[in-house]
């Protein structure tokens, strides 16, 4: 363990319930337990909805709604509320609290409705800050709601946030909600940019050729009140995040960025690399993002500890992976599980990784979360299982 200051430790922040609605599943319990098994939600689809060519990637199934929303709300603003829902209802809160605050993180939205509805005047639904205020107020939330969307970190960097906030006392609840869908809009981003495989990722691997997408959304709310606390919650730790400023679609060629913000919320956290159950990495499977988290992680010291990317189920859901990949991260140090990094088979990175090929067991408590993204942004944090059973 490594020595912090009484300054940085602050409030103790605790994640405590959450949610997982994705294709493998609409609670956390389905999906931890399909990624467990090595079960995927990544498949070869054709849907000219959303691309002329065929498209290896993890798409929702639409369910029927049961006339439980009215169909006012979106695609996007239903999966955010049955997410919230779910996770509300083991929280011991309504969200309606004065002292709770909700955040939205997503990259698109409900971009999807542009095409969808070319003549419609639909400037008010794909704001951000619109979607967000009819998410929150669908909860009848006190607080005007935030929004944070900062490319493929605004998942990590809405629990950052929430963290902070939380921390100084300016709210005692948080509900972060991280979504994302699937639409032509996005897709063809990634096709003009070379960057989608058409075949299942291969996160770190010398034979992966690019990023799925996914869509999905995930639920975490957050307390610094000890009483909502109990055996299974687990306390959000340190936390970093920096900037390459190296190119607008391009990592840092050298991985000093992403370390630097690793190294400060390990240190935040009193955590040694010796101390880490696991990483959870972005690792999307594209050449040079691969190749500079293995160099971060070269030089933060961490080598040797286990590490795995969980795009080969999820595909990569945008603003919703920082919150899905947290949500595993969490019950995985729960159940004292190191999940898979799938589909990888021989190392393809410029710098030694130890990449879980399997299902392992580990007794530490803590796990370090990291993300990058387009525009050079990386978080990091810290989370821990603090209170044992």
């Amino acid at each position: 363990m490594v020595e912090r200051s009484r300054t940085e430790i602050g409030m103790q922040v605790f994640i405590i319930s959450d949610n997982i609605t994705s294709p493998l599943g609409t609670t956390t319990l389905e999906n931890f337990k399909n990624v467990s098994e090595g079960i995927s939600g990544i498949k070869l689809i054709e849907n000219e909805l959303l691309s002329p060519v065929s498209i290896c990637t993890s798409a929702m199934v639409q369910a029927e709604d049961s006339g439980q929303l009215p169909d006012s709300y979106t695609r996007f603003e239903k999966l955010c509320i049955r997410s919230i829902s779910e996770a509300l209802s083991d929280s011991g809160l309504l969200g309606s609290e004065k002292e709770t605050i909700f955040i939205l993180s997503t990259t698109k939205g409900n971009i999807e409705l542009i095409q969808n509805n070319p003549d419609a005047d639909v400037r008010d639904r794909v704001s951000l800050e619109h979607t967000a205020q009819l998410i929150a107020s669908h909860f009848h939330a006190a607080h005007k709601p935030v929004v944070v969307s900062n490319a493929c970190i605004s998942g990590v960097l809405a629990i950052i946030m929430a963290k902070r906030l939380l921390g100084s006392g300016k709210y005692q609840n948080a509900v972060v909600i991280g979504a994302d869908v699937l639409s032509k809009f996005v897709i063809s981003g990634f096709q003009s940019l070379m960057a989608m495989s058409d075949e299942p990722s291969r996160p770190f691997d010398k034979d992966r050729k690019g990023i799925n997408l996914g869509e999905g959304a995930a639920t975490v709310v957050m307390t610094t009140d000890l009483t909502l606390t109990d055996r299974h919650s687990i306390a959000v730790m340190g936390d970093a995040i920096s900037n390459d400023a190296n190119h607008i679609s391009g990592p840092s060629r050298t991985g000093q960025e992403l370390a630097d913000a690793v190294i400060k919320a390990m240190r935040k956290s009193a955590v040694a690399a010796e101390d880490l159950s696991f990483i959870s990495a972005h690792g999307t499977a594209t050449l040079f993002n691969d190749e500079m988290e293995s160099k971060a992680f070269d030089i933060a010291g961490l080598n040797d500890v286990p590490l795995h990317s969980l795009k080969g189920y999820f595909g990569h859901t945008l603003g919703a992976a920082g919150v899905i990949e947290s949500v595993m991260t969490i019950h995985s140090l729960r159940e004292k599980r190191i999940l898979a990094s799938r589909n990888f088979e021989e190392l393809g990175v410029p710098k030694s990784l130890n990449i879980n090929k399997g299902l392992v067991k580990s007794d530490k408590h803590h796990a370090l979360k990291t993300a990058s993204g387009f525009g050079g942004c990386n978080a990091a944090i810290v989370y821990s299982n603090v209170i044992k059973s």
